[in-house]
């Protein structure tokens, strides 16, 4: 027997078919997205998640990458913003103001990775996540970086983290949370703990685990199968949970949900 709060849903038919019909027509309607990453080793995603949410459909976008990446970025991209880097080539101290602003302008913000583990960085995502009160996405290598201050990430109500099952054990162990994660574990058993978790915690958590994704907010889950870790991996499957959010923010879970099938 299923238990109430865990609900499956079908790769090719969404559970919320309401949700579909949230975004607006007009693009200058559908909402602003930020999306921060980059260092001067790789920018992949932050370029790859720029043209997926413009594809989708989201109004407003803006990528705001370390300045040095100004030479290597596609000027194709024409919404991209420099702001001052470190000499490890990733966000310095000095951009913390700017990165502020650009999530003040935002209505989601998507954290989208190839940050690096510069202590810079770190700081400055602190200072994202104590001063911006809108959605905030946070995937990849960018989810490491709030690993000193995952209390109050998860604590938070406007936090959405697409994250690896390691990273989501890790996160477990950083808020000393009294359940152990194993790879071996049942989906039924994954999908118990991120209930009882996020019933703890107003955040909603996204992972990937024996070829489901799971999405679980306010103690309820959805679980769908799904063969393409990889858009995990790149940061596609956060893109699509930040575009859905900026449709329909006050149902995280049902517009999450609702990115996994709409394409």
């Amino acid at each position: 027997m299923m238990e109430s709060f865990w609900h499956v849903q079908s790769s090719t038919k969404p559970l919320f078919p309401d949700i579909e019909w949230a975004k607006p027509e007009q693009k200058s309607h559908a909402g602003k997205l930020a999306i921060i990453g980059g260092n001067k080793l790789g920018f992949m995603a932050v370029s790859d998640a720029y043209n997926l949410a413009d594809m989708l459909g989201a109004g407003q976008i803006r990528a705001i990458l370390p300045d040095a990446l100004r030479k290597a970025f596609p000027a194709s991209i024409t919404d991209a913003f420099f702001i001052p880097s470190n000499p490890s080539g990733g966000f310095s101290r000095d951009a913390i103001p700017e990165i502020i602003a650009s999530a003040n302008w935002a209505d989601v913000v998507l954290l989208v990775g190839d940050m690096g583990r510069n202590s810079e960085t770190a700081m400055a995502c602190e200072q994202l996540l104590e001063k911006y009160t809108g959605h905030l996405v946070v995937t990849r290598d960018a989810v490491e970086l709030f690993k000193p201050v995952a209390e109050r990430l998860v604590g938070r109500d406007k936090t959405t983290l697409v994250a690896s099952f390691a990273q989501v054990q890790k996160l477990f162990q950083s808020v000393y949370y009294p359940r152990i994660l194993s790879f071996s574990m049942q989906l039924m058993q994954l999908v118990d703990a991120l209930h009882k978790f996020t019933i703890t915690y107003p955040s909603t958590i996204v992972t990937f685990h024996q070829n489901h994704l799971v999405v679980a907010h306010s103690g309820a889950v959805v679980t769908q199968e799904f063969d393409e870790p990889m858009a995990i991996w790149r940061g596609l499957t956060a893109t699509k949970a930040a575009c859905h959010l900026l449709w329909s923010p006050e149902k995280p879970l049902e517009a999450i949900a609702t990115s996994f099938v709409v394409q």
